[in-house]
């Protein structure tokens, strides 16, 4: 076997939330890329066909499941249509994810909450749910932000309490499951990457914020998506419980 095989996801199945657009969609194209079939699962059932399609055009096999994360019930159901469809769970990326830019003293309760109960209980419920079925040699893949980890000029209290909430979560689950169930659960932190979500940013806020960014650009999509394909894989099977910001050193500024 050579090092590059060790990226290889030949016979192992994936799952992805939050795969209907974006960076769910890079992500689950790259999996497939790389060998795995891919279960999608998302809200927006319209949108789970069109990466069904990007996904089978590499060969793969895929499944639709339709997912409201926040929904522990849902999540369960997820992993287990996967078990009947494939009869095995390899890997799960925890990407379902909402965010809101509401100042502090004007977030109500159920804004908060909604944040929280998507981007960090959701990924628990999944990580559960997938924990249970996944055999040794398992990686779970949370998508965390550099706003976990830092600020960047816009008032997201929700957003950033769940991203940071994410982290410290990866490293419990790290420490309670690698060494008694054999599965890998390590976080990625991105920038700015082109999604849904900065579609939602204020005119002129991502050029402002090219400043703090030593790589002087936002991340392409598939740059992330091969950074998820590696923490998959058993080249990084000696990594668990990290979070890697994938930032264009936004971090280090």
């Amino acid at each position: 076997m050579t090092s590059l095989d060790l990226f290889r996801l030949d016979g192992r199945v994936a799952i992805v939330t939050g795969a209907s657009s974006g960076l769910g969609v890079a992500f689950a194209q790259s999996l497939a890329e790389a060998g795995a079939d891919v279960v999608l699962g998302a809200r927006r059932v319209d949108r789970l066909a069109e990466t069904a399609t990007v996904v089978e055009a590499t060969g793969r096999r895929s499944l639709v499941v339709p997912t409201d994360v926040s929904d522990p019930d849902a999540c369960t159901a997820l992993a287990r249509a996967a078990m009947e469809a494939f009869g095995r769970v390899d890997v799960l990326v925890n990407n379902a994810g909402v965010g809101t830019a509401v100042p502090a003293t004007h977030e109500t309760p159920e804004q908060f909450r909604s944040v929280i109960d998507v981007n960090l209980n959701g990924c628990y419920w999944m990580a559960q749910a997938c924990g249970r079925v996944m055999q040794r040699g398992s990686s779970i893949i949370n998508i965390s932000s550099v706003l976990g980890l830092t600020t960047a000029g816009l008032p997201q209290a929700a957003y950033a309490s769940s991203k940071a909430g994410l982290i410290g979560l990866t490293r419990d689950l790290a420490q309670q499951w690698t060494g008694r169930k054999g599965i890998r659960v390590n976080a990625l932190a991105p920038g700015f990457f082109e999604s849904e979500m900065t579609d939602q940013y204020p005119e002129g806020y991502l050029e402002s914020m090219q400043v703090r960014l030593p790589a002087g650009r936002a991340g392409h999509p598939a740059e992330l998506a091969a950074t998820v394909v590696f923490l998959a894989s058993d080249a990084a099977g000696y990594i668990t419980g990290q979070t890697l910001a994938v930032d264009g050193g936004m971090t280090i500024t």
